[in-house]
């Protein structure tokens, strides 16, 4: 028996939300929709101009986590924070949910990473992110007898940005491959695939990744088409084990073998923030993954944890997903 489920690997980020409209992005100069990296000096910049905010422990591989351990699942997490004031909050909310967090945080500079994050009227969500401590996230950090006890580790594309997060990552592959388990990741965002198309595509293709997450702007931009059946096609060849393509609203394709089937979103009555959606749609496919479900449910469970995650503020559950309407029956508990 594994000790865990799931393993992610990712930035340990804090999240400072707030609405605003879209002549605010353009008067800050803000890219709409993307994940933009900025120094400490922009983050304050941007910081001093935005409105009311909510600050609240994010990180996207750190929202797949708290996401499965909200189905009922069992999770653990790696991620680098500083000894500050929002390492600590970071490390409390993790560890409050159940999941397990031992990564030594820093003990100075750089500090804690946080994300700025401006919601407009749209539900879209455009990001601004300090990375601060993360980089520092390395092949140390790597808890082997973790990777050895998990069933899949599932690591963020985000993290090949800090360096040192690389080597960490190739690492954990290493282990869990010794030890039986399967490694997983995220492409994150079309301009992360910009960044590393070349280098996601090995991953993909030495086998060091057997599943491979995307939205359908990612997969796109993985092989430079405009056509999703090319993409479907090519991911499916490059990937292991399984590609799964979310849609939004027109759900999702998960490739096998060679075949792609679709399966279908969970209506919203009203959509009020997208940031947190692919990440909590990883949750509940892999909460039924894990748990040795058909791909069927395993889509449905990743629908139901998007659709909720969507009708709120924030990319954490504010409620246990696994009391949501239908999760019990889904899982079979």
């Amino acid at each position: 028996m594994s000790r865990f489920d799931l393993l992610t690997i990712g930035n340990a980020i804090v999240d400072i939300i707030s609405r605003t409209d879209d002549a605010f992005l353009r008067e800050a100069e803000i890219e709409k929709g993307a994940m933009t990296l900025v120094d400490s000096s922009r983050a304050l910049a941007i910081y001093d101009r935005m409105g009311p905010a909510i600050e609240m422990s994010g990180g996207s591989a750190a929202n797949t986590a708290a996401g499965l351990v909200s189905l009922g699942g069992r999770g653990a997490y790696f991620g680098k924070v500083s000894n500050d004031q929002l390492g600590a909050i970071f490390a409390h909310d993790i560890q409050s949910l159940g999941v397990h967090y031992q990564t030594a945080p820093l003990a100075g500079d750089p500090p804690t990473a946080r994300c700025m994050i401006l919601v407009t009227p749209d539900g879209e969500r455009s990001m601004n992110t300090y990375l601060g401590a993360c980089v520092e996230l390395g092949p140390e950090d790597i808890e082997e007898a973790v990777v050895a006890d998990s069933l899949v580790t599932y690591f963020e594309g985000y993290l090949w940005d800090p360096p040192r997060a690389k080597d960490a990552i190739l690492q954990a592959a290493k282990i869990a491959h010794a030890n039986g388990r399967e490694m997983a990741m995220t492409l994150s965002d079309s301009f992360c695939v910009h960044r590393y198309r070349a280098e996601f595509l090995d991953l993909m293709r030495s086998g060091a990744v057997d599943i491979v997450f995307a939205n359908e702007a990612e997969a796109l931009a993985l092989y430079e088409t405009e056509v999703l059946e090319e993409a479907l096609h090519r991911i499916g060849q490059d990937t292991q084990r399984l590609a799964i393509v979310t849609r939004g609203p027109d759900g999702c394709v998960v490739v096998e073998n060679g075949e792609a089937t679709a399966y279908p979103a969970t209506a919203v009555d009203a959509l009020v923030d997208t940031t947190g959606a692919g990440d909590l749609f990883a949750s509940g496919f892999l909460r039924g993954y894990t748990a040795g479900l058909p791909h069927e449910t395993s889509a449905a469970l990743g629908a139901l944890a998007a659709g909720h995650i969507i009708s709120q503020i924030g990319p954490r559950p504010q409620v246990p997903l696994i009391d949501l309407p239908g999760a019990r029956a889904l899982i079979g508990a």
